[in-house]
């Protein structure tokens, strides 16, 4: 238990050492020309170092939050609003959905076209000028990509539908308890469900990612001086397989999202921490404080009176 402990006291005290190293010398990590940088940046991307600099980073702010309130709402205010400014902008990705599917019935059952190409003198396939071309794919391509914005709204969107109050609640017992008992069951929902679903999603997503990107493939099992190794011989290789011939073939896209995804749900999870704690600390009055939700006119009312 003693070296338990002790070892956790190392990690946080570590922590420091290796953020300041990180800021010192970042042409160690962030210099990809340096094949021993990228898989430095690989490495790190999913280790204990970088949990135990998230976690410190956590500790430290919530520490100076508790001390001084406005700093933590400002931090809520902050996530918030970049949640809410993302998710505004990520959801007219689903009007470019609907258009270019209603482009795809439209060229395919009416005009007959196989593909869509882009150019000056290529307009939706029509080549009016051999040569002058920017864009060309089959239909079946442009028609597996609308699973990528689907995508695109599901994992972008989630912590803006968090802040927005979208998500479905499972209530068994919640509506029925005190105000500040509601806030503690936030607050442990935020350490014991939020932050480890994050964490684990990012673990598994990360190396994902990567053995799609680069090769020889990565693993999470690597060890530094395995991936040191492995970095004399690495080099890119972006992989393009799609599911079928003339289909989507960028599916990597789809594992940079799942990391987002598992980035915005931590980010957020600090932000609901935070908030409710907060709003345990200064009592009901300060429920949905800066609070910025969208606001949909209710016209039944003034539909009914006409």
């Amino acid at each position: 238990m003693l070296d338990s402990i002790f070892a956790f006291i190392v990690n946080i005290g570590m922590a420091f050492v290796n953020v300041a190293t990180a800021l010192a010398q970042p042409s160690l990590w962030l210099d990809w020309s340096d094949k021993q940088a990228l898989a430095r940046f690989i490495y790190y991307g999913a280790s204990g170092e970088l949990l135990f600099v998230v976690l410190t980073i956590f500790i430290v702010l919530t520490a100076v939050g508790m001390w001084r309130n406005a700093v933590m709402w400002g931090v809520v205010r902050g996530l918030e609003g970049f949640a809410n400014t993302l998710g505004r902008t990520v959801a007219w990705v689903g009007l470019l959905m609907v258009l270019q599917q209603i482009v795809i019935i439209f060229l395919q059952r009416i005009f007959r076209v196989s593909s869509i190409e882009f150019g000056p003198f290529a307009p939706f396939g029509y080549r009016l000028w051999e040569g002058w071309t920017f864009v060309s794919y089959d239909l079946s391509w442009w028609s597996e990509e609308l699973k990528l914005y689907n995508a695109m709204i599901v994992t972008l969107c989630v912590t803006y539908t968090f802040v927005q109050g979208g998500h479905v609640r499972v209530d068994l017992m919640y509506a029925n308890i005190s105000f500040r008992a509601k806030r503690i069951i936030d607050m442990a929902g935020s350490l014991l469900f939020m932050m480890p679903t994050a964490i684990l999603t990012w673990m598994y997503a990360w190396f994902f990612l990567w053995r799609s990107l680069v090769t020889p493939k990565v693993s999470a099992s690597d060890t530094l001086e395995m991936l040191l190794r492995k970095g004399k011989l690495m080099k890119w290789n972006v992989e393009t397989i799609g599911f079928s011939p003339n289909g989507f073939n960028a599916y990597f896209l789809f594992k940079i999202l799942m990391v987002s995804f598992s980035l915005l749900v931590f980010l957020h999870a600090v932000a609901f921490f935070y908030r409710s704690y907060l709003e345990w600390r200064e009592g009901p009055e300060s429920e949905g404080k800066y609070l910025d939700r969208d606001r949909v006119e209710d016209t039944t009312a003034s539909v009914s009176t006409h």
